[in-house]
């Protein structure tokens, strides 16, 4: 059997459909689409259509969908929010599970402006107490919430938009690990991100929606307006590839998230039951594709590489941070195991023989590992 990869979390093919779609868009949308030529014109053209069509599949407006880098998207959601109500303080609230890109930029305004952030705890499954996010928020110096549709390590879903914040407090949605398996809120919120990958698209592709008025300032040098991103080309072919993949998937949803759940629920029943092991996350509410499992004594690195040699690309935690060898803030603050974790998320071309060969080594693995360190 070939190697199998199931760390779609990380990153996975272009969907079909977004490769059909970029190979065309490259031979026409290649100009500025601010120019005024004709060429220029195209290329806006086919960057309207993509907007249209992302608009479209999140349910919101056209002219609320903006394009541009998958980091830069999280950014200037959260810290455009915070900007705009500087003059009412720089204190941010965020759950203490937030993917590292959001705490670095809350960390970082924060310090800029004199701010502080407040991180709320979550329960044992990874999830905020929505009741502290609200708690934390009351008082007239907070710049802005942030809160994840769902959690990119254990896949927990999050209470992302079922709470009432105080008036004027605007609401930071990051759909990064989510969007296209988790759908955003109707209401209760004024941005959120996403990242293309999550949903077949090209990596480099993020997705900022700002509602419509909703008090936000460019938070970084450059025009006011959310659209001019620091004065970046626009990716139009890939604009284009991450509205298509991301149609495509919303249509497919149901019948490929249902067998990723399946899997994913057999996964869990044969890491449970190993011994010493911990299966993390929300069990019923939670992403369909990813599981994240804790092994006593081991180590997670060993892990990875073992299941690597054995034909598996799996991460340990999330694999943003992996590189600084530090404990997964997201377990710690859950009180999980933080050391010998493992997380597997599946794509959308996964099969049924992948996933049962994996755990026909799996105990072997573990076992063989524990022996080599003297239990």
């Amino acid at each position: 059997m070939a190697h199998a990869h199931l760390d779609a979390a990380a990153g996975a093919p272009l969907h079909p459909a977004a490769r059909e779609v970029l190979d065309a868009a490259l031979a026409r949308g290649y100009a500025d689409p601010r120019a005024l030529h004709g060429p220029g014109r195209d290329a806006r053209l086919l960057l309207d259509n993509a907007r249209e069509a992302v608009a479209d599949a999140l349910a919101v407006r056209r002219d609320e969908v903006w394009f541009t880098g998958p980091l830069d998207a999280v950014q200037r959601g959260l810290l455009g929010l915070a900007e705009a109500r500087l003059h009412r303080g720089a204190r941010l609230v965020v759950p203490s599970v937030e993917h590292a890109h959001v705490r670095h930029a809350a960390r970082w305004w924060a310090d800029r402006h004199d701010g502080q952030v407040h991180e709320v705890g979550v329960d044992s499954w990874g999830r905020a107490h929505d009741g502290d996010l609200v708690e934390h928020a009351i008082g007239g110096d907070v710049g802005a919430v942030a809160c994840q549709l769902a959690n990119h390590e254990v896949g927990t879903i999050q209470p992302a938009g079922r709470f009432e914040l105080p008036d004027g407090v605007p609401l930071f949605v990051d759909g990064s690990a989510s969007l296209g398996m988790v759908d955003l809120p109707e209401t209760g919120w004024s941005a959120a991100a996403g990242h293309a990958t999550s949903w077949g698209g090209p990596g480099s592709i993020g997705v900022l929606v700002v509602r419509r008025g909703t008090r936000w300032s460019n938070p970084f040098p450059g025009d006011p307006e959310p659209q001019d991103f620091g004065g970046a080309l626009p990716d139009v072919a890939g604009s284009l590839a991450a509205a298509a993949a991301l149609q495509a998937t919303l249509a497919e949803r149901a019948e490929v998230d249902g067998r990723r759940r399946g899997l994913v629920d057999r996964i869990r029943e044969v890491a449970a039951a190993l011994p010493d092991t911990e299966v993390v996350g929300d069990p019923v509410e939670r992403l369909p594709h990813l599981v994240t499992f804790s092994c006593l004594y081991l180590s997670g690195e060993a892990l990875v590489r073992e299941l690597d040699r054995a034909g598996f690309g799996v991460a340990s935690g999330s694999a943003c941070t992996a590189s600084t060898l530090e404990p997964s803030h997201v377990l710690a603050a859950m009180g999980a195991l933080t050391h010998g974790n493992v997380r597997i998320s599946l794509g959308r071309d996964v099969t049924e023989q992948q996933v049962e060969a994996l755990l026909a080594v799996l105990p072997e693995i573990v076992g063989r590992l524990r022996s080599e360190v003297g239990l």
